[in-house]
């Protein structure tokens, strides 16, 4: 075309967007050209062509770049919204996909689709945002799109990944005649992520009534199941029958869920046996997920050796020498974690922050272990140093007053001292990274203090502390 003298048009290039979206990264390079191209044309700011070339740099992503696209176009429609929005929550940017969501709304010209409203739904999933969900729940009741299947399964993976399993459940089951697929693996992760094999089972039985062939998604969520609840030889047994009895060839993470399963329960040396005999080519979570087994039970050489791999995969995971080396500060190994800190700050690894964040009155307040920004810091101290005198009376002694500063503590007790859950609802906090041993203990206190259940969501599972209890079984 451009030989001929035939100048492209915004039609053109967003056609061309689209094409090369679907092979990156090794089209980003030509993308960059077209972009550089549609600017000389003055077409790129065009709406059509500026939807698809956000798309693209999603696709690529280039989170900010798409944002900084997004910026220029100066009629911005809900394609465009619609576009930003999503590749914004699968970029992870999701405190940032929902402000652009809540933008959308308070422009009364554009209107939400179904683009848009998934979204919003998938960045609240990610960050199990309870009350943004339900806000966005409201919205797409208000404008006929509840119905829809794309918004509904969203829906229920948005509450299943809040822990609200009932809520989830109303959603699916309203939704039941129209479910594809989708919908069911969502609705089995949700339970499955609770360690409620029940469900999980009678769920996956139900679909299998219905005719449905399960998938890679589904069994990844059975097994996630029997992980989370430490049933080994159950998931031992889905890992033959998925491949014998449905033609689902387990893949690297089917077996990661079987060696967090094994390890769980301290079979840590067949968790390893399977580890290095897996079929398919054992991934850095396979390792992690070993050496995490291997640290809570405490198996020093087991540790070491899923470190080292670990580490020969990824030479900058800070997860490896962190567990290890507070393994061996609790076992006593003063010189051997004095070691790791050392080698961890010659290989100029940084150790990632620790954050939590809590939703109140629908906005959700980030804490950083450590940190002391927050407006209301000083009453979130007092209620700390409130709990501790509490909890002490109960029992509990904290092992490091560095401790009392860990994010998901300052969460929690903004959770509390802000008043905005009633009295009988659950204190609900996601982190970033798996819980420590000894706020996991502290929580175990505090939720008979306060008298109300505590959720937690950390990286590895959720955590329901009740009556001095965890769900998880003082094992994740």
């Amino acid at each position: 075309m451009l030989r001929r003298s035939k100048l492209p048009s915004h039609a053109t290039i967003s056609s061309l967007f689209k094409s090369l979206s679907s092979f990156l990264p090794s089209t980003l390079l030509v993308g960059l050209q077209i972009h550089a191209l549609g600017l000389k044309l003055s077409i790129s700011r065009h709406s059509f062509a500026g939807s698809a070339l956000v798309h693209f740099y999603s696709k690529a992503r280039l989170p900010l770049e798409a944002l900084n696209a997004f910026d220029e176009i100066p009629d911005q429609d809900e394609v465009c919204y619609g576009a930003l929005i999503v590749g914004l929550a699968q970029n992870h940017c999701d405190a940032k996909s929902l402000s652009v969501f809540a933008a959308m709304r308070s422009n009364a010209v554009v209107s939400s689709t179904m683009y848009s409203v998934s979204g919003a739904l998938r960045a609240a999933a990610h960050l199990a945002a309870l009350e943004q969900s339900r806000i966005i729940h409201a919205h797409a009741i208000v404008c006929g799109l509840v119905n829809n299947l794309v918004v509904s399964t969203a829906l229920v993976d948005s509450y299943g990944k809040s822990g609200m399993t009932s809520d989830a459940w109303m959603l699916f089951d309203g939704m039941l005649v129209d479910a594809n697929l989708v919908m069911w693996n969502a609705m089995l992760s949700a339970y499955a992520h609770q360690g409620d094999t029940k469900r999980t089972m009678e769920l996956f039985n139900e679909m299998l009534r219905r005719y449905f062939q399960p998938d890679e998604y589904t069994f990844i969520a059975v097994l996630t199941a029997c992980s989370n609840a430490g049933l080994a030889e159950d998931a031992e047994r889905w890992i033959y029958c998925m491949s014998s009895r449905h033609g689902v060839v387990p893949g690297v993470e089917h077996y990661t869920c079987l060696v967090g399963s094994l390890a769980r329960v301290g079979r840590l040396a067949e968790a390893e046996l399977v580890a290095l005999t897996m079929p398919c080519e054992p991934d850095a979570a396979v390792w992690r997920t070993l050496l995490s087994g291997s640290v809570v039970h405490r198996a020093a050489g087991m540790a070491k050796a899923a470190g080292h791999r670990l580490l020969e995969l990824d030479p900058r995971d800070d997860s490896a020498y962190v567990m290890l080396a507070n393994m061996y500060s609790s076992m006593g190994k003063k010189n051997e974690a004095d070691e790791l800190w050392s080698e961890m700050k010659d290989r100029k690894v940084k150790k990632e922050g620790g954050r939590s964040w809590i939703e109140v009155r629908g906005e959700v307040h980030i804490f950083i272990a450590g940190d002391r920004r927050h407006k209301r810091m000083a009453d979130i101290c007092a209620k700390l140093k409130e709990l501790m005198e509490e909890v002490g009376k109960l029992g509990y002694k904290e092992m490091d007053e560095g401790l009392q500063y860990h994010s998901e503590r300052l969460a929690m007790a903004f959770g509390v001292v802000s008043g905005s859950v009633p009295q009988g609802k659950s204190l609900r906090v996601v982190k970033n990274l798996r819980i420590c041993g000894d706020c996991h203990e502290f929580f175990k206190y505090v939720c008979r203090v306060i008298e109300r259940e505590i959720v937690v969501r950390d990286a590895n599972r959720y955590h329901i502390f009740q009556d001095g209890f965890c769900s998880c079984k003082d094992c994740w």
